[in-house]
């Protein structure tokens, strides 16, 4: 006998991307996208790869944000009969692709980093901290649109590290530019750039392992099963608990699959009641569509991997 959960009022728990999300993605897009502009415009002038791996890295961060905008509005589709659950695993793919892009462009431009700093070229440092000043604005500002909703959505949260870590950036190329203008050491360019791509690299591995985690139907890292069996099995009424499956359908909602067995001098009804309260408390504990099958201590389970 199985029992599916259903959408009841308890839609709070998950967070999806409402106007006011759908308006920092926007901003976020629109702002950085200008100030890419900006870097590549004087970049070139300026001859700073610096500021041209910062560039990079910007425009990377307007597709992610991008991606994730598509991925958050597809999620909110309604299910049909061939996407049973509707299009929520794509938040997840998005969140992958953004990962898997920033590994390309770290690539590229660190090969073009370490070539500067072997053969550095002269460098404007006053241009380019001037530049690197507004970026510390932009990228501040565009985080904080994400600083509410960065615990809920792997997504969102992202966005909002990378925009963190971009302001951190672009204060480290300001500080490069100011010595290169009082120095005259072109290597530092290099070198800065390496550095920003080191940062990058770090927190694009958290995100690429997460998304993959949750792309292969992993556990997500907020959940363990045996926590959520002791739960269950901390409920009066439950006698056992096994063959107990947990993935995420989306970066903000998770699923369960599990095999319960109750108190055979239950009642029928009293055993359809227990299972709703199972089901809510499961939602309280950040799985949000639950499927319970129920056997008894007569008819164990017959299922090969129980």
């Amino acid at each position: 006998m199985h029992h599916h959960s259903h959408d009841d009022h308890h839609h709070h728990h998950a967070v999806p991307a409402g106007a006011g999300m759908n308006r920092a993605f926007v901003a976020g897009i629109v702002l950085n996208l200008l100030f890419v502009i900006v870097q590549v415009v004087a970049g070139l002038a300026t001859g700073s790869v610096a500021l041209l791996s910062d560039a990079g890295h910007n425009l990377s961060d307007v597709a992610s944000l991008a991606l994730s905008l598509v991925a958050f509005r597809l999620a909110k589709a309604r299910p049909t009969q061939s996407f049973t659950y509707g299009y929520k695993k794509t938040t997840i793919l998005a969140a992958l692709t953004n990962a898997a892009v920033l590994l390309v462009a770290i690539g590229v431009l660190g090969y073009e980093a370490i070539h500067r700093l072997w053969h550095p070229q002269v460098v404007a440092g006053g241009t380019v901290a001037l530049v690197a000043g507004i970026g510390i604005l932009v990228n501040f500002s565009t985080a904080m649109f994400f600083f509410r909703s960065k615990d809920h959505d792997l997504n969102t949260r992202g966005a909002y590290l990378h925009l963190l870590t971009d302001a951190l950036v672009s204060l480290g190329v300001v500080v490069a530019g100011l010595v290169i203008a009082r120095t005259g050491w072109y290597w530092l360019d290099g070198a800065v750039s390496l550095a920003i791509l080191l940062v990058i690299l770090m927190g694009t591995w958290s995100l690429l392992t997460g998304s993959l985690r949750l792309a292969l139907d992993a556990v997500p890292a907020d959940l363990t099963t045996q926590k959520i069996e002791q739960l269950v099995l901390g409920i009066a009424g439950v006698t056992q608990v096994h063959h107990t499956h947990i993935w995420a359908m989306s970066t903000t909602e998770n699923a369960l699959t599990t095999h319960v067995v109750l108190d055979d001098r239950l009642a029928f009804d009293e055993k359809m009641k227990l299972i709703h309260h199972i089901k809510h408390e499961l939602l309280h504990n950040n799985i949000h569509h639950a499927t319970i099958e129920l056997e008894s201590a007569a008819l164990p389970c017959a299922d090969e991997d129980c």
